[in-house]
């Protein structure tokens, strides 16, 4: 192969979730199709435009992200996730309609990683001036995400405000005998009167 050819390649295959054989395919598609690799081109430049969201950590190119901009978005609930990344799965849902706050990451004594690498102050400080009444915890059902609740918990309760978490259960089209007993045990913990 050609060295420009194996320099795609290579640089496809380092993206998660992308082995060689995708990358072959995705490399051989935008050959196939030139105006295709313009335009990803074109995209992947504009990278360099992308950064963080001042107020809530989101991706954002001009200052605030478009849900700290716009006015319609309910400013007195917050949802915390982890990742800016994690927000876009949320917001497909249209069932919520705040605002966001990304700590970027969660507790994670085995990384070395504490409440204080995280953006827990600037919740606290947001919570305080802007009026929050509901902070919603949006983070992984798994002991990270268990750890940084927790933390959030402590410092959050004392603001007098309300704290819930997502639900956490037996996804859509799963069978019972599908789930591991955690799950099952915080779905019966989670369950919502009908």
């Amino acid at each position: 192969m050609s060295e420009p050819l194996e320099e795609l390649l290579g640089a496809l295959s380092r993206l998660p979730g992308i082995g060689r054989r995708s990358a072959e395919r995705i490399a051989f598609f935008l050959l196939a199709k030139p105006g295709e690799g313009k335009r990803l081109a074109e995209a992947l430049a504009g990278l360099d435009r992308i950064g963080r969201c001042p107020q809530c950590g989101n991706f954002a190119s001009d200052g605030l992200c478009s849900i700290c901009r716009d006015p319609k978005r309910d400013g007195a609930t917050l949802c915390v996730v982890a990742r800016p990344w994690e927000i876009p799965h949320l917001e497909r849902t249209g069932e919520y309609r705040g605002r966001y706050h990304v700590l970027g990451g969660l507790v994670s004594p085995s990384q070395d990683i504490g409440p204080e690498d995280l953006a827990v102050a600037g919740l606290v400080e947001r919570v305080k001036a802007e009026g929050v009444r509901e902070v919603i915890l949006a983070l992984e059902p798994k002991l990270e995400g268990d750890l940084t609740a927790m933390h959030l918990l402590r410092v959050l309760k004392p603001l007098g405000i309300a704290v819930s978490q997502l639900a956490h259960g037996i996804p859509v089209g799963r069978d019972l005998e599908s789930a591991d007993e955690l799950t099952l045990g915080r779905a019966l913990k989670g369950r919502t009167p009908l």
